[in-house]
């Protein structure tokens, strides 16, 4: 048996990929957020729930757009990898 040493694949990290899926994150979260707070804002004021339903309803939105910032940054990353074999 030959004494061969096999190397690890190194992966380094694609930056310019990286800042890509972020910024464009940073600026599509901004509008999620914003919409989420102000749409439980108005639902509850439309359909006369009180302060707690606004809370509510907030919240409820903002973890709806926490659900669509994971998919968004995850389907980001299958199309700009954040790694490559170097």
């Amino acid at each position: 048996m030959p004494d061969t040493v096999t190397r690890p694949v190194s992966r380094r990290i694609v930056w310019k990929n990286v800042v890509t899926v972020l910024s464009a994150a940073v600026l599509i979260g901004a509008e999620v957020f914003g919409a989420a707070f102000a749409g439980g804002w108005a639902l509850a004021n439309l359909f006369g729930i009180g302060g707690i339903g606004v809370w509510g309803l907030q919240g409820f939105f903002m973890l709806l757009g926490i659900v669509v910032m994971v998919q968004f940054v995850r389907s980001g990353m299958k199309v700009e990898p954040f790694t490559a074999r170097g």
